[in-house]
């Protein structure tokens, strides 16, 4: 499987607490532990051209995983309409904490996307709410955090297909953290935990469900369906 991990790649080189934590960028982070199940994984960045998410770069992914979180808006309208066209078309999308509010999640979403948010040093416990889902392979009942941001409800998104995870935080409030989409032929997966600050891509139970979530996502050469005017299969009686 392809795997291409994106990345602003902007917190890193700005604030040194970042840098500490992931001294080689997030992107690089999460390629790594990909990379460990056999996938043939490549990073883009917000800076390159075309923000590293070339036609070409597309059309040989698998399955896009995706974080940002300072600059959204800097993100062309025509590469966020690329990607999701390629979404639509077969490719699975993984998106990560603070993509939630990214241009190419909002125009999947049709919403939004908003919530409420702290940072506090909070803990944060991951509840499995679907533990026959393949993304909760390997897992245990829930995944708790030593530290993170907190995201509280109410999410602004349209009704999952399918939730996996709900958090509680140790300040009372609770957030749907996994929920699964379809749109088009692709299938999407976002994933709440990933603030820059603390080490949450490199606990393993976390990169588990990255794993798992990049395996679900894939497309499986699922039927391209043709729309549009079309001549009948069998014979019309008259």
């Amino acid at each position: 499987m392809k795997v291409t991990v994106w990345n602003e790649y902007r917190h890193e080189k700005e604030n040194p607490k970042v840098s500490e934590i992931y001294p080689d960028g997030i992107h690089q982070t999460i390629a790594s532990f990909l990379g460990e199940e056999g996938h043939q994984t490549q990073t883009a960045t917000l800076d390159e051209a075309e923000h590293g998410l070339t036609e070409e770069v597309l059309a040989e992914t698998d399955v896009l995983v995706w974080w940002g979180h300072k600059v959204h808006e800097e993100v062309s309208e025509e590469i966020a309409e690329r990607v999701k066209q390629r979404v639509l078309d077969g490719m699975g999308l993984v998106v990560l904490h603070s993509a939630h509010f990214s241009k190419v999640f909002k125009k999947l979403m049709g919403t939004g996307c908003d919530l409420k948010w702290r940072e506090a040093d909070e803990k944060e416990r991951l509840w499995v709410v679907d533990p026959t889902h393949p993304i909760t392979e390997g897992l245990g009942e829930y995944i708790e955090l030593e530290k993170e941001e907190m995201y509280g409800e109410h999410f602004d998104i349209p009704a999952p297909d399918e939730l996996v995870f709900v958090s509680w935080f140790e300040g009372g409030e609770v957030f749907r953290s996994g929920a699964t989409f379809k749109r088009g032929r692709g299938k999407i997966f976002y994933f709440r935990p990933g603030h820059e600050t603390y080490p949450t891509y490199h606990h393993k139970e976390i990169q588990q469900v990255i794993k798992n979530g990049v395996k679900w996502a894939a497309n499986t050469n699922t039927p391209k369906h043709v729309y549009g005017n079309r001549q009948p299969l069998e014979k019309l009686s008259k």
